[in-house]
């Protein structure tokens, strides 16, 4: 079905070379839109990657706990950004939340900051797209200096 309608179809519309550029460009736009939420809400300075300690199945914190350390944040006063997004700026709510509509994050967020703060488990958030693409870099640029040997 995918292939019919997003290479069969336009191809036999508007011919094999503007078919396959269409395809190509909106695979591109597509991914790297994807990618770069994914990065900017996972991959940045503060989130936590915990790894199971005694039983390779199991980790020591609480789902909800683990959903909010594993996640940030970022741009959640953009209105317009968390249209375009579908509200995937707010990934600690997405995750914590995943059946709930996104037009409902922005409240949900300030009960979920206020909680965190009740019980100490660090809520992070960038005020901006370009602050966590920031951190983004930099967790990269610390990601990849050689380890201390000991």
């Amino acid at each position: 079905m995918y292939v019919t309608l997003y290479l069969v179809l336009p191809v036999y519309q508007v011919g094999f070379k503007a078919g396959i550029i269409g395809f190509l460009l909106v695979t591109l736009v597509c991914g790297l839109t994807i990618s770069t939420i994914f990065q900017l809400a996972h991959v940045v300075e503060g989130t936590q990657f915990p790894q199971a300690q005694l039983h390779p199945d199991r980790i020591e914190q609480e789902w909800a706990i683990h959903q909010v350390r594993t996640t940030a944040n970022f741009a959640t006063g953009n209105r317009v950004l968390s249209w375009l997004l579908g509200g995937l700026n707010f990934q600690v709510e997405h995750h914590l939340f995943p059946k709930i509509s996104h037009v409902h994050y922005p409240r949900i967020s300030l009960l979920v900051k206020q909680t965190c703060l009740e019980f100490g488990v660090p809520y992070l958030e960038y005020p901006s797209m370009h602050q966590a693409l920031y951190s983004h870099l930099m967790h990269l640029k610390s990601m990849g200096k050689p380890l201390a040997s000991a």
